[in-house]
């Protein structure tokens, strides 16, 4: 599986205007590629996510490792600036990232263990799908603000 940056959410979007959104992103985020997976929701069950979950990442990462990054509540809180610093030393040092969102139960004990950080888009809770927009949206703008381009101001 390719190196880079990955996603893996529970759940699919099925929202036209995000997907829409979404879609305009991917196209923008190149360096490197964001390759989105989705992982079926499991009826309010995060042990059967959470093991669907660990399953994507041994897909993803049969071939190496991978920094594993939990998007929590209760994680770490960047600005933007500080997030795309945090991103860019990240691919500097590992093969791939891969970011994770759990479903409406939230991440099983085992899986928060096998992640290496946990990040917080906001004090704010918003609903997943906002969620994974929010964080396209943010790897978009850290490409950009490695690359000197204007989107963030």
């Amino acid at each position: 599986m390719s190196r880079g940056l990955h996603l893996i959410v529970v759940g699919k979007l099925k929202d036209g205007a995000l997907e829409s959104i979404e879609s305009d992103y991917l196209k923008r985020i190149t360096n490197p590629e964001l390759i989105i997976h989705e992982v079926k929701a499991s009826a309010e069950n995060k042990q059967a996510e959470g093991e669907a979950l660990l399953r994507k990442i041994k897909d993803i990462t049969k071939d190496g490792t991978a920094h594993i990054v939990a998007l929590s509540e209760w994680g770490k809180k960047h600005t933007s600036v500080k997030f795309s610093e945090w991103l860019c030393q990240l691919l500097e040092r590992s093969p791939r990232v891969i970011f994770l969102i759990a479903g409406a139960e939230g991440f099983s004990e085992e899986l928060l263990r096998a992640c290496h950080d946990k990040v917080s888009l906001s004090e704010l809770t918003f609903p997943h799908k906002i969620a994974r927009i929010l964080l396209v949206e943010q790897l978009y703008r850290a490409q950009t603000i490695r690359s000197g381009h204007p989107y963030h101001n």
